[in-house]
């Protein structure tokens, strides 16, 4: 792997743990509009609306503990990314890092990220089903240390754009 997705990588942990430490309880059991502050869900939730993340420097929502469930519900989740560039970024439209039994359950889409569109890290038996990854500056779908878990019935089309060295190749 190239320096730029193990620096990413680092950056994504690190950033991930000091918001689940640093960011209050909030159970969120339906999400629509406008995401100014990343969202921390720690009970089974769902779109009700389209959501537009504008939150910089942060994941728009991280599944903050185990045995979650996130619903799309046919709706979509999307940054405001203009254009990539070759520079790392932590705009993920939903991080789980180092959690259990979660599931992101489409019909859905997450697009238009200057990081990954889902980033997992660490977890165990994790189901990412039915989702369509469009337009994010790294991976759609991005998997680490990621063991019993089933990635299917997903679309993950024009990532890792924008860049002749993205680190992902657009999987």
């Amino acid at each position: 792997m190239n320096k730029v997705l193990w620096s990413r990588i680092a950056l994504g942990a690190l950033a991930c743990c000091a918001l689940l430490l640093s960011a209050g309880r909030t159970p969120a059991t339906e999400i629509k509009g406008a995401v100014t502050a990343t969202w921390t869900i720690y009970d089974d939730s769902k779109l009700v609306g389209d959501v537009t993340c504008m939150v910089e420097n942060g994941p728009c929502i991280v599944i903050g503990a185990s045995n979650i469930k996130l619903h799309l519900n046919g709706f979509k989740i999307s940054g405001t990314i203009a254009g990539c560039t070759s520079d790392t970024s932590l705009d993920d439209g939903i991080d789980v890092i180092s959690v259990n039994d979660v599931a992101i359950l489409g019909p859905g889409a997450i697009q238009g990220f200057g990081g990954f569109g889902i980033f997992l890290l660490t977890d165990n038996d994790v189901k990412v089903q039915g989702i369509t990854a469009s337009d994010n500056c790294f991976s759609g779908i991005f998997l680490g240390g990621v063991t019993n878990s089933d990635i299917e019935r997903n679309i993950s089309v024009r990532n890792s754009m924008g860049s002749e060295d993205g680190p992902c190749g657009g999987t």
